[in-house]
């Protein structure tokens, strides 16, 4: 589902015009990527959390020839998901029923 998809979806269920939702998802977008840049959180409930994270400078490998590289400290955005999030997205498997011994006769 891309952006124009998702306008439709909202538009189609909440009876709003389309217009209106294309304005509340870019202003939705707008805040979550200004408040990320300028290191803020920006959290929802049972959704997730948009946050800026600091990486670390550190020595990684260059993996055809195992060089050693030096790699930069970086900042980047992360999305972390909340738990209904993961609850609908990836349900947890139910547990294989216990087994049963094997009688022999």
């Amino acid at each position: 589902m891309n952006k124009t998809d998702l306008v439709h979806e909202l538009a189609a269920r909440t009876d709003v015009e389309r217009r209106d939702v294309v304005k509340v998802v870019n202003a939705l977008l707008d805040v979550v990527r200004t408040t990320v840049a300028k290191g803020g959180r920006v959290t929802l409930a049972d959704f997730g959390t948009f946050e800026r994270v600091r990486r670390a400078a550190r020595v990684g490998r260059n993996p055809h020839t195992g060089e050693a590289v030096k790699i930069p400290a970086t900042v980047k955005p992360a999305f972390r998901p909340g738990r209904g999030f993961l609850k609908a997205a990836a349900p947890r498997r139910r547990k294989a029923a216990a087994k049963r011994p094997i009688r022999r006769r």
